[in-house]
């Protein structure tokens, strides 16, 4: 696939051929119930990391153990990100899907096969370096408590890396057979071992220290499940590894090329919160004072300690719409977009993409709005437990709110840089990207002198609102104008009816206030939300707002001809 204009080139010079009808009713179709199973398993795996992460903050806090396990746990978990959501099943499964059809499954096994031996060696050459590093650092030069910490969980996770990576894998191998459960299951493993391990064996330790490592070694034990586990079902579909794997290598080297700058593009905001922590945990006056900054003209340490913590917990309750709808959205438009692509039905490519942002706004601004006005209430109710107190609980919600303000632009950016993918486009998301973590670079370390540990999610925030707008604008010079006039329809109704929930979640939280203990906590959300989500609903019915309908009702699949017609 070629990149930047000359796609865009071979697209407009082609006579698009008439679709026929059954076959974009199918497409219709597919998008809303594939979105179902996938957000359904997402939400089941959100869900279950919620209850780890209050079974976290419950029995660590927010200090310097939470804050050393937040940033150590960042680089496998980043790994994961970029793996599973997107960017290896961009590069690997359209080739592995043209081998299957046109050479074979036993040249399409020894592809899979190359894939998997290849990405096994050099993930562990990287954990065995990077090892050897962490070994030398600890060993050297003097460090801190909290860098030694850091360092040694560090160093227990890094082999996750090599799982998570490989399951991935194999999960993409699993959805070119249509086959979506065991990838969006896996998340699941990982919670269920954890929440397990917080419950039965991490209280047998007394030590914090004790307790946060037996959570480090569970995780990996965890990776271990979730790479076996989806084998049998692999198998099943005929896979047979295939030893002669190095004649695939060149078409390996051409996956390798293609995900390179899908990885990057993909990433921006995930590298932005990694960001994040870093300066957080950077930045923060550390409790046992064993070492100083003094910068120029700022001898204090600008943020408390606890930000780091205070910022996992935030970016944990951001990403849960972003997971359970962004990421799903995204999983089920990138085949249609890449069919509508190879098929030059540019038209056909607009429409669904334009679909997917008017589902983006329909959720994406109710749920920015909804988190930032619930984030106090939903921490207190979720993490103000054991060690997690008053002040843990106004810095994390602080952090919550400045997320949240962006949660639509996250997500249309998931939307977004498929289309990018799906044409043959793999540089112009990455080089918006590079633009945006710049921004989000140049804005942290200027917030955080006014705003503190709000800046560093306020500057995330930002970042990706100003790349959202970027991306569509110049993905419009490939693709052809969208239809604004459906997306803006669809914009001013979702405003309306975001505001008028906005309105009634104000007065219902303010109005029903419970005691902060027991089930009081609970009513504090429960009534605002449930209030909050009626209200959206019904004011979406009245204005004619279909997109949060066609999500909920297996009926909205027939809509979608209806909202069509706006185009």
């Amino acid at each position: 696939m070629a990149d930047g204009s000359s796609t865009s080139q071979r697209l407009s010079s082609v006579r698009p051929a008439p679709a026929p009808a059954p076959a974009r009713e199918h497409d219709s179709v597919s998008i809303f119930s594939g979105l179902r199973l996938v957000g359904l398993l997402t939400l089941g795996s959100r869900v279950l990391g919620l209850v780890r992460d209050v079974a976290m903050a419950a029995l660590f806090g927010n200090g310097p153990v939470m804050d050393a396990f937040s940033v150590a746990f960042r680089i496998p978990n980043l790994a994961r990100q970029l793996f599973g959501e997107g960017a290896l099943t961009a590069a690997f499964l359209p080739l592995f899907v043209r081998e299957m059809e046109h050479s074979g499954a036993q040249v399409a096994w020894k592809l899979a096969s190359a894939v998997l031996t290849v990405l096994a060696m050099s993930l562990a050459a990287i954990v065995i370096v990077a090892e050897l590093v962490l070994w030398a650092a600890a060993t050297i030069a003097p460090i801190s408590r909290e860098t030694d910490l850091l360092i040694g969980l560090t160093a227990v996770m890094l082999p996750y890396l090599v799982l998570i990576c490989l399951a991935s894998q194999i999960g993409a191998v699993l959805q070119a057979f249509g086959r979506f459960a065991w990838p969006a299951f896996s998340p699941v493993l990982l919670n269920m071992i954890w929440i397990g391990c917080l419950w039965l064996v991490a209280p047998w330790f007394e030590s914090p220290v004790e307790r946060i490592y037996t959570v480090a070694f569970c995780i990996l034990l965890a990776g271990i499940v979730q790479l076996a586990a989806p084998i049998w079902t692999l198998k099943r579909l005929g896979f047979h590894y295939k030893a002669a794997w190095r004649s695939s290598s060149a078409k390996v080297a051409e996956i390798a090329r293609t995900m390179a700058p899908i990885i990057v593009g993909l990433s921006i905001t995930q590298l932005n919160t990694l960001a994040d922590s870093l300066i957080a945990w950077g930045f923060s006056r550390p409790e046992s004072g064993a070492l100083t900054m003094n910068l120029p003209g700022h001898p204090e340490y600008p943020l408390p300690a606890g930000t780091a913590s205070a910022l996992y917990f935030a970016q944990r309750m951001y990403q849960l719409p972003l997971g359970i709808f962004g990421v799903a959205l995204g999983t089920v438009l990138f085949p249609l977009f890449a069919r509508h692509a190879g098929r030059a039905r540019v038209d056909l490519l607009r429409d669904d993409l334009s679909q997917g942002l008017r589902l983006v706004m329909a959720v994406g601004f109710p749920a920015s709005l909804g988190l930032v006005l619930l984030a106090h209430p939903l921490t207190v109710l979720l993490f103000q437990h054991g060690q997690f107190d008053d002040d843990a609980t106004r810095q994390t919600a602080g952090m919550i709110e400045a997320y949240s303000f962006a949660v639509w632009a996250y997500c249309g950016l998931l939307i977004v840089h498929r289309a990018y993918y799906a044409v043959g486009d793999r540089i112009t998301p990455l080089r918006i990207g590079m633009v945006a973590v710049a921004l989000n670079l140049v804005l942290n370390f200027t917030l955080i002198w006014f705003l503190g540990g709000r800046g560093l999610a306020l500057a995330t925030a930002v970042s990706a609102i100003v790349q959202i707008v970027l991306v569509i604008r110049l993905l419009e010079r490939r693709i052809g104008p969208l239809n604004w006039r459906a997306l803006g329809v669809t914009c001013a109704k979702a405003l309306l009816a975001t505001a008028a929930m906005g309105i009634a979640c104000v007065t219902m939280r303010d109005a029903f206030s419970s005691p902060q203990a027991g089930a009081g906590r609970a009513w504090n959300v429960v009534v605002p939300l449930a209030v909050s989500v009626v209200t959206f609903l019904a004011v979406a019915r009245l204005i004619g707002l279909r997109e949060p309908w066609q999500l909920l009702t297996r009926g909205g699949d027939q809509q979608k001809k209806s909202n069509d017609g706006l185009s």
